[in-house]
């Protein structure tokens, strides 16, 4: 195995509650309305130090998308996914993005986002 680049963020930083490695910025969030089964999730405009699964199709709440899961680059924990394509033409503004769940961050205060209680650990999307 190599050596591990990191890169280091600045600014209002999301992290992973993990090992604390830098995934995104608050100013790049998009959307904090997204959901998945842990309960919040953020969709951003681009994350750093993560590496990207495997591409596969999934149906979510909101149609058909092809996506890939996301993980830290440190850890290895899985944090969320990434939208390779949209199959809905009034979903397309997911392309490119990413998704981290609040679940798996500690935001750029320190704190972490447990969620609900009763939620299940269980595979990190929003799959209907």
């Amino acid at each position: 195995m190599g050596r591990l680049f990191l890169v280091t963020l600045e600014g209002k930083i999301y992290s992973c509650k993990h090992c604390k490695t830098h995934l995104a910025l608050s100013d790049d969030i998009v959307s904090k309305s997204f959901h998945c089964r842990h309960g919040k999730a953020y969709l951003f405009s681009k994350v750093a130090n993560v590496t990207v699964g495997v591409k596969e199709d999934r149906l979510m709440m909101t149609g058909l998308h092809t996506v890939a899961d996301i993980f830290c680059v440190k850890c290895g924990s899985i944090v969320g996914w990434t939208y390779e394509t949209a199959h809905e033409k009034n979903q397309k503004y997911k392309e490119g993005k990413s998704v981290l769940e609040r679940f798996k961050l500690s935001g750029p205060d320190g704190s972490s986002y447990w969620g609900n209680h009763e939620t299940h650990i269980g595979r990190s999307d929003q799959n209907v």
